[in-house]
């Protein structure tokens, strides 16, 4: 076995651990500690990308039990690609919290460190339970980092956050329970295979079990209607917990199509595509409505909150398309909003230090101190954000509206996305009149910039770019994975005796 597969769950659990028990050491010892241990993950992730490339499908059998008996990890292709997104996003997210938004917090480096653990487990888990356990992990650190730095709003955007994940988490135990209490099994393979083969009086608490799943995962996604603990959340939460958040979404999104494509997917008899038909509107409604909540955001975080509901709908279109081509659109518009949402999360910061208690309203308020410097990323940010060319946004929808054959359904998303982009166009360009034109003549006294916070923000800002610049090579390894998705026959071989590395 290939013991690095797992080495993406226990560095950060261990450093958590240790951290955690050192609670009162020394802030620089937590700092160092906690940025070796993310830095790691960088190139850890970046190798693990380059062994799932080759194309086989590597398990990991904790204690050497063989599935489905046995706690197993599976690194494909798209296991691999979501732990490479999340640990670039988490390296530059921790680098703008050492800057000193993490002495808000004792315990603040353990608890990301936790959050990286639960995050990569949901990412490398073979066994449902085990993505409920791994779920758990990562909710259970983000309640915590999300009160990050206290005051009654974040209280408030806390407890209803922690109220619907609660249940989210009974829903899942329930369905959970339902597979396994027909099945006898829980590992995704060894489902695939049962469900296939179920027979009719099965079939419809089969399918109970997959639309309460449905439902769990779309809590975590945040469409609609399951999206209003979203935009409160994320604005009220500190700038590098709300950029790491952006990676939240898409463990919903990727528990979606891990499930409904290996478990509920074309083999699966009578529960064939069972998620499609309710995956479309939920899509469309889901891009409308974030469009609209943007358009009209009181605040520059709050609009922010509502463009990452915006591209949730978006990766939900191409999901629920469905066609290889689809899932390799949705598959680089996924790497493009997560970073481009995160550092559009710290240059709102950025700007909100500069504008007293104005902070990010979007009303007039003081002058800024150095308008030109952060217009510019804004200017950066809006352009990628809002899918206008050359930057990945544009790249990642354009994909996504070519994957979508002549019919009815792009009628249907065409306009949608067109309109949707449109308007977040304007909602930016009202955003960006308000922070850098409507100003007053006078700067504040207090207003800053750290540079160290600036070099984080423009390191996320400036992948984008850097998404286009690799878009051949990206776009290939995405189209692999697309692939391997769809070869549901390789990973009911991994129950078989040497079926899998």
């Amino acid at each position: 076995m290939n013991h690095a597969v797992i080495l993406p769950i226990l560095l950060p659990m261990f450093i958590g651990s240790l951290l955690l028990f050192g609670a009162r050491v020394n802030l620089p010892i937590k700092r160092a500690l906690s940025i070796m241990a993310t830095l790691a993950l960088v190139p850890l992730s970046l190798w693990l990308m380059l062994q799932a490339d080759q194309g086989d499908l590597q398990v990991y059998a904790a204690g050497n039990w063989p599935a489905p008996f046995g706690i197993v990890l599976l690194l494909d292709r798209l296991s691999a690609l979501m732990l490479v997104v999340t640990a670039v996003l988490a390296l530059f997210a921790l680098l703008y919290a050492v800057r000193g938004d993490d002495e808000r917090g004792r315990n603040f480096h353990a608890l990301f460190q936790f959050q990286l653990m639960g995050i990569n487990g949901a990412f490398l888990t073979g066994d449902l339970f085990n993505l409920f356990v791994f779920f758990e992990v990562l909710l259970i650190a983000s309640y915590a980092l999300l009160l990050h730095g206290g005051g009654a709003e974040r209280v408030r955007a806390g407890l209803h956050y922690v109220v619907l994940n609660l249940l989210g988490s009974a829903l899942f135990l329930i369905a959970v329970g339902v597979l396994y209490g027909i099945t006898g099994t829980l590992n995704m393979s060894d489902l695939a295979v049962r469900v296939a083969a179920a027979g009719v009086d099965e079939a419809s608490l089969l399918g109970a079990a997959g639309l309460l799943l449905l439902v769990v995962f779309g809590l975590k996604a945040a469409f609609l209607p399951l999206y209003f603990w979203l935009p409160k959340a994320y604005a009220s939460a500190t700038a590098p917990v709300a950029a790491l958040f952006a990676i939240m979404t898409k463990v919903g999104l990727y528990s979606i199509l891990r499930v409904y494509t290996l478990i509920f997917g074309a083999d699966a008899g009578s529960l064939a595509n069972m998620a499609q038909d309710w995956l479309w509107p939920v899509a469309l409604l889901t891009i409308g409505l974030g469009a609209i909540g943007a358009l009209a955001a009181g605040s520059l975080h709050g609009m922010l909150a509502y463009l990452v509901v915006l591209s949730v709908g978006t990766l939900l279109a191409g999901l629920a398309v469905g066609t290889p081509e689809a899932l390799s659109a949705a598959l680089y518009y996924l790497m493009h909003s997560t970073w481009v949402a995160g550092g559009l999360f710290l240059l709102a910061d950025l700007i909100a230090r500069q504008r007293g208690v104005k902070h990010s309203l979007l009303i007039q308020g003081p002058a800024l101190e150095h308008p030109k410097l952060l217009g510019a990323l804004f200017f950066i940010g809006a352009i990628a954000v809002a899918g206008l060319p050359p930057l990945s946004g544009f790249i990642g929808k354009l994909l996504l509206l070519r994957a979508v054959e002549p019919g009815w359904q792009a009628l249907l998303l065409w306009p949608v996305v067109l309109v949707s982009s449109l308007m977040t166009l304007v909602a930016l360009s009202r955003a960006g009149s308000t922070l850098f034109w409507r100003v007053g003549l006078s700067q504040l006294d207090s207003s800053e910039l750290d540079y160290g916070r600036l070099l984080a923000c423009l390191g996320l800002l400036l992948l984008s770019p850097s998404l286009v610049a690799m878009a051949a090579p990206l776009l290939q390894y995405i189209d692999a994975t697309a692939a391997q998705l769809h070869d549901l026959q390789a990973y009911r071989q991994i129950l078989l005796p040497g079926g899998a590395p």
